[in-house]
């Protein structure tokens, strides 16, 4: 194989194109597809949505945290809720680029944290 065959066959090492995807029913009674990653993933610095979550005995995913921001990449690296999230016992994160601006992220956002109460989100009135 030669260099630039290589090249164009990598893939970004912490994201691929098969990852499992859970479907998250908003209070609006709105789906929002979203994949499923491991905690240690490195993101893009792209906007989206995403969920500190973990998997119950019976497979069904509990959100800990929902939350959105304008860089994957930065929010995460710094995120102040992720030892919350850790302590109530997240095991994985799902998340979704979302670039069509910030409102509908927020609006997003509120729809899964009035549906859902995440234990970590508790700040937040419905």
């Amino acid at each position: 194989m030669n260099l630039i065959s290589k090249l164009l066959s990598r893939r970004h090492p912490t994201e691929s194109a098969s990852k499992p995807t859970n479907t998250w029913t908003g209070q609006s009674g709105k789906g929002y597809r979203y994949e499923v990653y491991a905690l240690d993933t490195e993101f893009r610095p792209l906007p989206g949505n995403y969920i500190y979550a973990r998997q119950s005995e019976e497979g069904t995913w509990e959100p800990i945290y929902v939350g959105q921001t304008r860089d994957m990449h930065q929010r995460l690296e710094g995120q102040e809720k992720l030892a919350s999230a850790l302590e109530h016992g997240a095991t994985h994160i799902h998340m979704h680029y979302d670039t069509v601006g910030q409102a509908a992220r927020c609006t997003e956002e509120r729809d899964l944290i009035v549906r859902w109460h995440p234990p970590c989100n508790d700040a937040v009135v419905g």
